[in-house]
């Protein structure tokens, strides 16, 4: 195992920020609009969480995972490009709807370390405009994945989907929460399944509580004031980031959860294969670029085509 400073911290960051441009139907922050103090904190919050990223000595990974929309905020795009800078760093990546300016990008230092989490949702934007801007990304050599919920009524959008994209771009396919026995048909799930071979996971996720987890030994959940969790999904504080010393925290600790159903938090499980299939891409679930038969044995490579 390698030692408390050797081995990568994976900081997974969410504020204040609780507003989005979005207005979909399932998600609580749907059109939600923060004031202009909510803002101003989130933004401090924000830069006072850079700052204590840059005066590490140590390997870290952040993955931003807003309540909100965060890419149509010029703070977080500051803070990405501040952060990928770092030689530090080895991945600065970010939840998003895709909708946010992109010319940030262009010429950045360290845009290699860049991963977006992107997420289309039909009824928000048009297949032709997202798209659009998943070519921009190529064009600039931004390293991104894309995903659908996968509610029924979308399923059409998501066959276009997956025909349009590059194939080495994965697209990952969350179930829709409300499902009930016989939501998907027989006939969806071979489609479903096909497409993302991890849907499977997400839909039927195996038992959890006793399971060996990298939360809480080298990866953490942080909020804006600096309070850590082992994950979003395990509020039991551990300490403070800006007060508290990781040493004394950093432990491996098993998954209390009878089930963990959302990506964020199973893909630290060391009993599932993730770390090793998505490697360094693993938080915005990007695939490495490797030759075929390049996965270490007894993994599964992630198929971009289905």
């Amino acid at each position: 195992m390698l030692t408390a400073q050797a081995q990568t911290l994976s900081l997974l960051y969410r504020g204040t920020l609780a507003s989005c441009n979005y207005a979909c139907g399932y998600c609580p922050f749907a059109k939600k609009r923060d004031s202009r103090t909510a803002l101003a904190r989130d933004a401090r919050e924000v830069a006072r969480f850079t700052d204590w990223v840059a005066a590490q000595d140590r390997n870290i990974s952040v993955l931003f995972t807003p309540w909100g929309e965060a890419l149509v905020r010029r703070h977080y795009r500051t803070a990405m490009q501040t952060l990928a800078a770092l030689p530090h760093v080895r991945q600065v990546a970010l939840q998003t709807n895709l909708s946010g300016p992109l010319g940030w990008l262009e010429s950045m230092d360290g845009l290699e370390k860049i991963g977006l989490w992107c997420t289309y949702h039909p009824d928000q934007t048009t297949l032709a405009r997202f798209l659009a801007r998943c070519a921009r990304l190529d064009a600039m050599g931004v390293r991104y994945s894309v995903g659908v919920v996968a509610m029924t009524e979308h399923l059409d959008a998501i066959r276009a989907l997956r025909a349009a994209l590059p194939e080495h771009v994965y697209l990952w396919l969350n179930a829709y929460d409300r499902r009930g026995p016989g939501y998907y048909s027989e006939q969806d799930l071979a489609w479903l399944d096909a497409a993302d071979p991890w849907f499977a996971q997400n839909r039927r996720p195996s038992p959890s509580r006793g399971k060996p987890c990298l939360a809480g030994e080298a990866s953490l959940s942080v909020d804006g004031d600096g309070e850590l969790a082992r994950c979003h999904f395990v509020p039991e504080r551990l300490g403070n980031l800006y007060t508290d010393e990781l040493a004394d925290m950093l432990q491996e600790r098993a998954c209390p959860r009878f089930k963990c159903d959302c990506y964020i938090g199973y893909a630290q499980r060391k009993d599932l294969p993730f770390q090793t299939v998505f490697g360094e891409g693993v938080l915005a679930r990007i695939t490495p670029m490797q030759i075929p038969g390049s996965y270490p044995e007894g993994t599964t490579p992630v198929s971009a085509s289905g």
